[in-house]
């Protein structure tokens, strides 16, 4: 039924399947693309695992791993040990093979949001979703991996963002990402408005975003890559301990600016395929805006990440991060 949930999700159906069985424990559909896994018994170690996807439409690779991952759970392969909530963000644009309708999903998860459209609709109910699935299994620490795909190439192809708040990560969630074959790690230095920073903000999750290599249509994935990944996903699922590896074997970033665009002539000055942390030396022109004018590297080198030109007014267009040094050792 699970993978029949994922077509009829893409396909637009309604089910009346609303709950049922799982070898392990049991399924409710809560709304349109939100699913809830609640085990028989969770195990010692059990969190309360919030997996969402397709935040961004266009972004398949993400929802062929959900599916995987619910596959092995409804055929008894991996027993489900911990409550999960699983989460396909933007319908209509999934279905659309778009990145959203009429604007970013992904920037809108604010408490007190009062914008009219899908997209804002859609943050305010995901936002009560998690805020309720959190709130059911208070007794489990939160963690939130919000799965994507970026639109470009990269030199890091699987990295993650780690959203900006005062809840610390962990140390074993570097050793999880290092053995789940994550190749960097980007730290925010401020607050933002996606749906990882959400969770971590309101609810001290463990949460980041992930980017799982290069958007691609369904059935052109590269999932061979991805299986680390899945491997991760299914020791949260079935409440073990996840694999573990050296975290110095990611590389580290920090956000040192942002670049906001802030007029209709707003340009960058590099090519459209430049891949993320493609670095630049000082003195390069990055980027060019009526009314900020010129927007140069200055004396350090800078590596550029998320660059998108066509974004809009006031609305961020690319960050530019500093290499860091790893977290420390700590093998709590």
């Amino acid at each position: 039924m699970l993978s029949e949930w994922l077509d009829w999700t893409l396909e637009g159906a309604p089910t009346s399947h609303r709950q049922g069985p799982l070898p392990s424990g049991h399924y409710t559909l809560l709304a349109p693309g939100v699913l809830e896994l609640t085990p028989f018994a969770p195990t010692e170690n059990a969190q309360a695992c919030v997996f969402s996807a397709a935040i961004h439409g266009n972004e398949t690779a993400p929802v062929e791993l959900i599916g995987d991952l619910l596959a092995r759970i409804e055929a008894g392969v991996l027993p489900l040990g911990a409550p999960i909530l699983v989460i396909l963000g933007n319908l209509p644009a999934l279905r659309a093979g778009q990145r959203f309708m009429t604007t970013n999903l992904n920037r809108l998860f604010q408490r007190g949001l009062s914008a009219a459209g899908h997209e804002p609709a859609r943050a305010r109910e995901l936002m009560a979703q998690v805020d309720a699935f959190y709130a059911r299994h208070a007794k489990q620490t939160p963690l939130h991996y919000d799965l994507h795909t970026a639109i470009r190439d990269s030199c890091y192809p699987r990295f993650v963002v780690e959203p900006h708040a005062d809840t610390a990560t962990e140390p074993r969630q570097w050793r999880w990402l290092a053995a789940a074959d994550m190749q960097a790690v980007l730290h925010q230095r401020e607050p933002s408005d996606t749906f990882s920073h959400y969770s971590k903000h309101y609810h001290g999750a463990q949460a980041f975003t992930f980017e799982l290599g290069r958007v691609a249509p369904f059935g052109h994935n590269d999932l061979a890559s991805l299986a680390p990944m899945l491997e991760l996903l299914s020791a949260l699922a079935s409440g073990q301990a996840p694999a573990q590896a050296a975290p110095e074997q990611m590389a580290f970033f920090r956000v040192a600016h942002e670049i906001r665009r802030q007029a209709e002539d707003f340009h960058l000055c590099f090519a459209d395929d430049t891949p993320n942390f493609t670095a630049f030396g000082p003195g390069t022109l990055l980027a060019k805006d009526g009314q900020q004018g010129d927007i140069r590297v200055l004396e350090t080198p800078l590596h550029v990440v998320f660059p998108n030109a066509d974004v809009e007014i006031g609305a961020r267009a690319g960050l530019l991060v500093t290499s860091s040094a790893p977290p420390h050792n700590d093998n709590q």
